[in-house]
């Protein structure tokens, strides 16, 4: 298990610091994937199951799948004149020799507080963390459930219009609307309609995410 932590370890630095010097945002999303989920690795090498397990199913699996879909959606693949003149590349090409030595140096720095004082802590269960998510935090989870679908549904009506157009065709009703920087806005009663499924989604998968920790409830008092 040792050498299962040094791999995941090492998988995780080298992933994250892909995330920071890469350009494209849908490969460097898909690299914090990665890094997630060697994070998980290193949980099950050290024995922490259940943290591990969420790691997958919440960071991994839910929240950075969503990122990747509306980057995706987005299509945020700037031209590179656009970005020579924002000066995202002058930032990546100062942060590519500053953040190793920032991570030397915090990696080496001993911390006051640790070496004064040590960490003590308790084991967790299923149960208990079931119990605190649907206890005096549930209105803090419900929240910030609610604040990723109303990000999704607030980045519906600046889809860009980049679609490649196979053979001649003829402009529509929807080509002649009225453009603002390169995008195409949609009708209220589309968004509407898209953010009430995306609202059912959303309580369905509530439903079935309480279920989920109804069951790992119900094996902590099996434990």
């Amino acid at each position: 298990m040792e050498f299962a932590f040094y791999i995941c370890g090492l998988i995780a630095i080298l992933a994250t610091l892909r995330v920071v010097t890469h350009t494209n945002p849908v490969h460097a999303l898909l690299y914090l994937i990665i890094s997630l989920l060697a994070i998980a690795g290193v949980f099950f090498s050290l024995g922490a199951y259940f943290a591990g397990a969420l790691e997958i199913i919440v960071y991994a699996g839910a929240i950075m799948v969503l990122f990747v879909f509306v980057v995706m959606m987005l299509n945020w693949a700037a031209p590179r004149s656009n970005r020579s003149a924002s000066g995202c590349s002058r930032g990546s090409g100062l942060a590519r020799p500053s953040s190793p030595r920032c991570c030397w140096w915090l990696s080496f720095t001993p911390s006051r507080a640790l070496t004064t004082g040590g960490i003590d802590g308790a084991a967790i269960n299923a149960k208990e963390v079931g119990i605190a998510l649907f206890g005096p935090y549930v209105l803090a989870v419900e929240l910030a459930s609610m604040l990723l679908l109303a990000g999704l549904g607030g980045c519906l009506p600046h889809w860009p219009r980049r679609a490649r157009r196979r053979g001649a065709e003829q402009p529509s009703e929807r080509q002649r609307q009225t453009k603002n920087g390169g995008t195409r806005m949609i009708p209220l009663t589309h968004g509407l309609i898209l953010a009430a499924i995306l609202f059912v989604l959303g309580l369905t998968g509530l439903v079935i995410r309480r279920n989920l920790l109804f069951m790992l409830i119900s094996l902590g008092n099996h434990d």
